[in-house]
């Protein structure tokens, strides 16, 4: 049996090779009976405790051996350290330097030294803290390590701008400027105008009363909203989205290179656009008090959310302000008060900041009414800590932290977000029902979430996970709002997004089974992404569709075969647009934390919440940051530590060294749901840091000596 399944992890010899790095053909052996090419001998098939056939199907392993690979994904990039071959008298000595990568699943290289720096052989020191970009040419398979070619030296380890080129690198990010062909494709004669023509291909909405609301730092504006009352009570609600297949001509070098990139990478010091800036902060990025092209979803709506008419068309617009979230979230908060011009963005003379405001309260309205009835409906949202930076001007470097908090504001634009896509989605299957571009989440992974049911119910909490309204419901009413249950509800709400699959771009006509078409989070039968086309190409490709299915533009020229692989480019890079984006958010926090100077409020301190216990160590969740971490029972000052599972739930006991000799030895129990508290300090790697935990009676919600009771929001938890 032939299977390209993604989810396979196999081993040849010493390595360990995922799916996810390259496309592999394999042969898969399960023993079971669709197995047609799997001999079974007389013996085997007479005795079922040699017949794989008669176990269950959680205690099988299945097997698989490479047969061919189709496809290389991976970038075959690392960044690490050169460093001289332990074995002075060995023939590879002679030949080559070991590069060690700082990913310890890629596995170590030999680089040959004409690749290496020319004094590196006599000063290896002088290279002991350079960044290098080393690229894996061959791996034996009698091997441990690999081949390569150094690439690049990147700089200092440790800096901001040279191990961000090395973490996009590592992801295979183009990062170079367009060429000179790609911008031959924009509009040449500056400043551009809208030709007269599009005025009649479209409707003009210049008079509306239309605004942005975005990040206050944003550039590339791709959606506003409008909401004018009706005479009856009722509302005309629309979503324009900057028309940017206008800009981009199928098949043209700018097609192709947005089609490569597929998407924007937002990095937290900067962007890597994935069209030229000229469009996506200029030309296509909906700036207030200029007329714009835009692709528009209008509704007739009533104050509950009820749609009672849709209409699709290309527009025209010219938006009145740009407001942050900020400024929408002041008149949110403040629905009688007049916000002062001086606190507001310009405003166009053809509107009132009272107007504006009114339309703010009035779609804040509608979104509290959408988003009750998705959640009656059966929507999950695992809501995860998110970290965002306070950068100084002049370095760049971090000068603080903090969790962002996603507020009324944010979730109004979501709102109306979400209800465009799903309109869309449902428009142009309607009438491409072989070639709608659709979005699918796939239900959690069985085995995974089985664990986790497992895990709640030896826990005694009463979580349902029946179907993503069951655990949503679950989440939300589970918890109470002190301090401690808001805590382990960050941590369950973590520990829940593990089973979760990713959501995956697909062409309708290469999906038989539709419902395998749903969106497991929204519980909606079909999704796509319409509102993003300046930083997401798959957004792109759905504006042709919706085009097409229009009348008003002509059906991409792709068969459902190249949509599907052009379906699957955009979800390979959007993980990698997603890793990425993980991995600069460690990054300055790193440097935030290995540079105290750097910090607005002296060490990074906080409570965190245990959310794994280990034989020698447990995993805590910093919760002041967001950040997981590990602490290892050998790195603490302790006399003694000591493992067990009380019925099914696992424990440390700790018994830390009296700070004076005179006082007795301090017990601390850590289980799941502990809170404790840590301070986060730097070690003496580049950008590695660690949790030190706290000594109980320090100070805080920890550390009471054995026998005292403990608070009530912690009882159970903690016993020190």
């Amino acid at each position: 049996m032939v299977s390209r399944n993604p989810q396979f992890v196999f081993m040849t010899k010493t390595r360990k090779l995922r799916l996810r790095e390259v496309t592999w053909l394999v042969q898969c052996s399960t023993g079971r009976k669709e197995d047609a090419d799997a001999p079974v001998t007389k013996d085997e098939s007479t005795s079922t405790s040699q017949d794989p056939r008669a176990l269950p199907e959680k205690s099988l392993q299945r097997s698989a051996k490479v047969v061919y690979i189709l496809e290389k994904k991976h970038s075959r990039a690392a960044t690490g350290f050169l460093k001289l071959l332990a074995d002075k008298n060995s023939e590879l000595f002679r030949k080559y330097a070991l590069f060690s990568p700082s990913d310890h699943r890629v596995p170590r290289i030999y680089v040959p030294l004409k690749d290496c720096p020319q004094d590196f052989v006599t000063r290896p020191q002088d290279y002991a803290n350079t960044l290098f970009i080393c690229r894996i040419v061959d791996w034996k398979e009698d091997s441990n390590f690999a081949l390569g070619q150094l690439a690049k030296s990147l700089g200092q380890a440790g800096e901001i701008e040279p191990e961000t080129e090395g973490i996009l690198t590592e992801y295979g990010v183009d990062f170079s400027d367009f060429s000179s062909e790609v911008l031959e494709c924009l509009p040449q004669g500056l400043p551009w105008t809208i030709p007269p023509e599009e005025f009649s291909k479209r409707r003009d909405l210049r008079k509306d009363c239309i605004f942005t609301i975005d990040p206050s730092t944003a550039r590339d504006l791709d959606d506003a909203l409008s909401c004018k009352p009706l005479a009856d009570g009722n509302f005309e609600v629309g979503v324009h989205i900057a028309d940017v297949s206008y800009f981009v001509p199928e098949g043209s070098p700018l097609d192709k290179v947005a089609a490569e990139r597929a998407t924007s990478v937002y990095l937290v010091q900067k962007v890597i656009p994935m069209l030229p800036r000229l469009l996506c902060e200029e030309l296509c990025s909906l700036h207030p008090m200029t007329d714009k092209l835009t692709f528009s979803v209008i509704w007739t709506l009533t104050p509950e959310g009820k749609i009672l008419g849709e209409w699709f068309g290309r527009t025209i617009i010219r938006s009145c302000t740009k407001l942050s979230y900020e400024h929408a979230q002041s008149m949110i908060e403040s629905p009688n008060e007049k916000i002062p011009e001086k606190e507001l963005p310009p405003i166009s003379p053809e509107h009132t900041s009272e107007e504006v405001h009114r339309a703010v309260l009035n779609l804040h309205g509608i979104a509290k009414e959408l988003r009750k009835q998705r959640f009656v409906d059966g929507a999950l949202r695992l809501d995860q800590l998110k970290l965002a930076f306070t950068l100084d001007h002049e370095t760049g470097l971090p000068q603080g932290c903090h969790i962002y908090e996603y507020r009324d504001s944010n979730k109004l634009v979501e709102e109306f977000m979400l209800l465009a896509n799903m309109a869309v989605a449902h428009k142009t299957h309607r009438t491409f029902p072989e070639r709608a571009l659709l979005r699918r989440h796939p239900p959690p992974q069985t085995k995974m979430l089985n664990d986790l049911v497992e895990f709640c119910e030896q826990l005694g909490l009463p979580m349902d996970f029946s179907s993503a309204g069951a655990l949503n419901k679950s989440l939300t009413t589970t918890f109470g709002d002190d301090k401690y249950s808001l805590a382990r509800k960050e941590v369950l709400t973590n520990m829940c997004s593990r089973p979760m699959q990713m959501a995956l771009y697909f062409c309708s006509g290469m999906l038989r089974d539709q419902t395998q078409f749903r969106h497991y989070a929204l519980n909606v039968p079909l999704y796509t992404h319409f509102t993003s086309p300046i930083r997401r190409f798959a957004d792109v490709l759905v504006h042709r569709l919706l085009a097409a299915a229009l009348g008003c533009g002509e059906l991409p020229d792709l068969e459902p075969e190249a949509l599907q692989k052009q379906a699957d480019h955009c979800n390979d890079r959007r993980m990698a647009s997603k890793r990425v984006q993980e991995l600069s958010t460690g990054l300055f926090f790193a440097v935030l934390v290995k540079s105290p100077a750097l910090q607005e409020s002296g060490p990074l301190e906080s409570e965190a919440m245990v959310l794994g216990v280990l034989n020698q160590a447990f995993d805590v969740l910093v919760l002041r940051y967001g950040v997981q971490k590990r602490i290892y029972c050998n790195a603490l000052p302790l006399r003694s530590y000591h493992f067990q599972k009380v019925g099914k739930k696992p424990e440390l006991k700790l018994v830390w060294e009296p700070e004076d000799t005179d006082l007795e030895p301090v017990q601390q129990v850590v289980t799941i749901f502990s809170l404790v508290e840590v301070v986060l300090q730097a070690e003496t790697t580049a950008l590695k840091y660690s949790a030190v935990l706290k000594r109980p009676g320090t100070e805080g919600l920890l550390g009471r000596q054995e026998g005292e009771q403990p608070d009530a929001s912690v009882a159970g938890d903690l016993q020190a």
